[in-house]
């Protein structure tokens, strides 16, 4: 019995990866050496993600102090004119920021269509979550153990759960997935991770409009200017993301979840200890 459902989701799979090819066919962009890579993708999204968080750790959380535990707190001293030069500074690292969620969500609806073990995807990101949410909780808060918001791969561990539900159950019951995809964007808000339930939403939606890029990419940019703020600005992420040629290209394959964790502690160490003696030269 179970090796039949076990044929019967392998089958689905390879559907499902037809229907994406034959898509990619047909906008021109089924590995054609023109356009960009999954892997010139994610490294778009590393970049954008990492003057982002520049903005957030190093300006908000240590210069201006936001959480008022910096070790400087000269940030509020300095005249007006140098306050509202570097909280100018703050919103434009943290708008060109907005671009790396987007297409960190469009390359995990890739993985998963495209991966050989899905099991093993998602133990994967569980493991980064645990491991990178001291080093979130320093760079973000500036202290080891804060409960009350959780670094981003609880949302992409999330997102690729309810996408995992509603794959598994189309055949049977899709009422039953998409209960369970609705659950995991609720338990999104419980954890308040990263984006909440919106970015679960949004890897959802990227997911159930995969094969029709026109119809997804109008849903998804939609989604991100009603979000409002400054996360209207990941509809620009849609730009590079209409140029993806389909192939996956040349990139190391666990640097982004080692990225992500070091260079917290790294924007974390250089805030609490350097940033303090430069300032104060």
């Amino acid at each position: 019995m179970s090796a039949c459902r076990d044929e019967e989701r392998t089958l689905a799979r390879t559907i499902v990866r037809e229907q994406v090819a034959g898509q990619k066919k047909n906008s021109g962009g089924s590995g054609s050496p023109f356009g960009l890579t999954g892997s010139m993708l994610k490294w778009i999204a590393i970049v954008t993600m990492f003057i982002d968080h520049v903005g957030g750790c190093l300006l908000e959380v240590y210069f201006m102090n936001s959480h008022g535990n910096s070790p400087y707190k000269g940030f509020w001293d300095l005249p007006s004119d140098q306050m509202t030069f570097w909280f100018e500074v703050d919103i434009a690292l943290r708008c060109i920021g907005r671009l790396a969620f987007p297409i960190f969500c469009f390359l995990l609806v890739e993985g998963f269509l495209h991966t050989r073990n899905v099991k093993k995807y998602a133990l994967r990101l569980g493991l980064f979550c645990l491991i990178s949410e001291i080093p979130f909780d320093l760079a973000f808060r500036g202290e080891p153990f804060y409960w009350l918001y959780q670094n981003v791969f609880f949302t992409l561990l999330l997102g690729l759960l309810g996408i995992w539900a509603l794959e598994y159950f189309w055949r049977r019951q899709r009422l039953v997935g998409a209960l369970l995809a609705i659950a995991t964007a609720l338990v999104a808000d419980l954890l308040h991770t990263d984006y909440g339930a919106f970015g679960v939403f949004f890897i959802e939606l990227l997911y159930l409009f995969r094969s029709r890029v026109l119809v997804r990419n109008i849903l998804c940019i939609g989604s991100l200017l009603l979000y409002g703020g400054l996360e209207m600005l990941g509809a620009l992420a849609f730009l590079p993301i209409v140029l993806y040629n389909g192939t996956r290209g040349k990139q190391p394959k666990y640097f982004f979840y080692v990225f992500y964790p070091i260079h917290l502690l790294i924007l974390m160490a250089v805030g609490r200890w350097l940033l303090p003696v430069l300032l104060c030269v």
